[in-house]
């Protein structure tokens, strides 16, 4: 192998063979040495009926990927070349494992993840489907999730072919596709259509439901799949409206099957089980009555004062029991049990109220005031600084930038996690920043001289997210080694571990009497922490799908969780119960921040889309568009007429209220 490949690619290991290429992880010196994958299409021998069709796989997948264009989840293409007669294929590189691999090391998937993963690959099949593309091989191999955001991958174009193309006879004894997964129309002619997909689709769930290969869930002798009895002998089952979808995209003959992607996505939507699954009703502004452009970017960014804000007055207490407004059709929540453990439980006593002091007019609008660009890749994390004009970022570069908000200009560049940074926080007097990232470190910086005061180390994976108390001596850190972590944020020392966790932490927010820890992540539960103890306090459960952010008031009366699951919901901090279940992404919801005034939610989404909530009501106030790709992280300014937002399409944009 070549040290350097179009004096641009860099080789760095082998990863995969096979009998007619290699695969290797390399690094783009074009990009910042970000890691890619280079397949060469390297035969031991050549002229024969084999070398030549795998000739042709090798050009298709090229040229499936081209016509493909762009999708986020599926791997780009970035370069195909001829070199020294050896053919390259240079993609997108993945860091994360196959399906399969996460059933081998956990265990099979149960029904909610199942459904995470109908609803995250579908749409993708719908992408393809509608360029006129049949995948052909989909398998848990095939899929990869990617660890830096959870987000499902399509990999493997090397079979796919055009619609037109895929119907057409193929030659005797041609055999497409993946023993076990393929449909019997590939597997015996060659054909495929866009249900052949949805097929191996239901295939893969069946094998990551039960841990079987798909082979021996099917019952040759009876014509039938005996799946549900593999799970019963398990000791599991599944609802019956699942059942009912997985059945139907595994049914032999093709015109018993969904027609499609969409078909699928609307069975699910409309199966009982699956409507409103998380509990409360659902309060909801018109999404066409909340739209506000953007506006024309001003030169400057007038940052609002303390004095500029109303003195907040607390309007009349609202009960939990207060009824829905008459447009609501779903019964008023009732409050969560606590954990069945004695020494975990709490007495259940009347339910918080959301305090409302008094805000701006519901008629003002945001609008976005300014555009920072400057950062080569996703921008994950974001934070105004409290005490000056300036806002701070956090990048998939591994950069920390700090910009001017009067000018947009970039001010400080900060350099010290080798990979990238997934959180930041600033300490209330605005002199200590705190960062986090996936090289398993908490990173402690004297803000204003731009200096690095300590590395903390201890976590054994990616560090996820970071908290600081208002006090500014405790600092909290979240991972993926299912950890959270206590630190004195002064000298930079441990000070215990929480553990109790069952699955990676997401998210972590700290009470603003540094008394109590909230976290969120994997197991789709918000859990409470005693910070003086080190003891979980309680759970509280409602979602079904993982928790990517978690924000607690200032008035510490509510807390507020953003979920795949595309809800927010308002928990009561006093009962856990269930205050409020906010609706309107259409997409996972990534973050999640709430105003100082204690009545303000605001939430970025997959959607592209940040939202603006009422948190007494639950009602949905403004939709702010503009950004184009993912929008990560959320910060809001100190006086609450200021909202960064951070997206994958590399820019922050601040958005004000009333916009002048």
């Amino acid at each position: 192998m070549v040290k350097m490949l179009r004096g641009r690619y860099q080789p760095q290991k082998l990863i995969g063979r096979g009998g007619f290429g290699r695969t290797y992880l390399a690094l783009d010196s074009d990009r910042l040495n970000a890691p890619c994958v280079i397949k060469q299409f390297a035969p031991q021998t050549k002229g024969t009926k084999a070398f030549n069709k795998a000739v042709e796989l090798f050009n298709q997948e090229a040229v499936r990927l081209h016509d493909l264009g762009e999708h986020v989840q599926i791997p780009a293409l970035l370069a195909y070349f001829e070199h020294d007669h050896f053919l390259y294929l240079v993609q997108q590189f993945i860091d994360g494992k196959t399906l399969i691999q996460e059933v081998l090391e956990s265990g099979p998937m149960d029904e909610h993840s199942i459904r995470d993963l109908l609803l995250d690959i579908l749409p993708v099949l719908d992408f393809i489907h509608r360029h006129n593309v049949i995948h052909r091989d989909i398998t848990p191999t095939n899929l990869i999730r990617r660890d830096t955001d959870r987000r499902l991958f399509l990999i493997d174009f090397g079979v796919a072919k055009h619609f037109g193309e895929a119907l057409s006879e193929a030659a005797p004894g041609t055999r497409i596709g993946t023993e076990g997964y393929a449909p019997i129309e590939q597997l015996r002619g060659g054909q495929a259509y866009p249900c052949s997909d949805l097929y191996s689709l239901g295939a893969t769930c069946l094998h990551l439901l039960t841990g079987c290969k798909p082979e021996k869930l099917y019952d040759h002798m009876a014509g039938n799949w005996r799946w549900q009895d593999v799970l019963a002998q398990q000791s599991r089952s599944v609802s019956p409206e699942l059942t009912a979808v997985l059945d139907r995209l595994v049914m032999d003959a093709v015109g018993e099957r969904f027609v499609d992607a969409p078909a699928v996505l609307a069975a699910l939507d409309s199966s009982p089980t699956f409507r409103g699954n998380v509990p409360g009703w659902v309060r909801q502004h018109p999404e066409s009555q909340a739209a506000t452009p953007t506006a024309p970017q001003p030169d400057s960014v007038a940052v609002p004062t303390q004095n500029s804000v109303a003195v907040p007055t607390i309007d009349a207490q609202i009960p939990q029991t207060s009824p829905p407004p008459a447009t609501a059709t779903a019964p008023a929540p009732t409050p969560l049990p606590t954990p069945a453990t004695p020494a975990l439980a709490m007495p259940v006593t009347a339910p918080d109220p959301v305090k409302a002091p008094d805000r701006p007019a519901e008629s003002d609008n945001w609008q976005c005031v300014r555009v920072l660009s400057g950062h080569q890749s996703w921008v994950t994390a974001v934070a105004f600084n409290p005490r000056s004009a300036t806002l701070v970022s956090g990048s998939l570069d591994d950069t920390i930038k700090v910009w001017d908000l009067q000018t947009g200009a970039q001010m400080v560049t900060l350099q010290g996690h080798p990979r990238g940074v997934n959180d930041l926080r600033i300490s209330t007097k605005g002199q200590v920043l705190v960062s986090c990232g996936d090289d398993g470190t908490v990173k402690v910086w004297n803000l204003s001289a731009g200096r690095l005061i300590h590395t903390l180390e201890g976590h054994a994976r990616d560090v996820t997210s970071v908290t600081i108390g208002h006090k500014g001596w405790i600092l909290a850190s979240g991972s993926k080694d299912k950890t959270i972590k206590l630190w004195k944020l002064d000298k930079g020392t441990a000070i215990r571990t929480l553990l109790g966790s069952p699955a990676a932490v997401r998210a972590v927010a700290m009470m603003p009497d540094e008394s109590t820890l909230f976290s969120g992540g994997l197991d789709n539960k918000v859990r409470q922490w005693d910070l003086k103890t080190g003891e979980m306090i309680r759970f509280f459960s409602g979602h079904v799908s993982p928790i990517n952010d978690v924000a607690v008031s200032t008035d510490g009366l509510f807390v507020v969780s953003a979920s795949k699951d595309k809800t927010l919901v308002v928990w009561s901090v006093g009962t856990g119960s269930i205050i409020h279940v906010l609706k309107g992404h259409n997409q996972e919801v990534n973050s999640v921040e709430i105003a100082p005034d204690n009545r303000t939610i605001v939430s970025g989404s997959n959607d592209r889309t940040v939202k603006v909530w009422d948190a007494r009501t639950g009602t949905l106030l403004h939709t702010l568009l503009g950004h184009s790709h993912v929008v990560s992280a959320i910060a809001i300014h100190r006086t609450g007429r200021l909202i960064a937002s951070a997206s994958a399409d590399k820019t922050i944009r601040v958005w004000r209220l009333g916009g002048n």
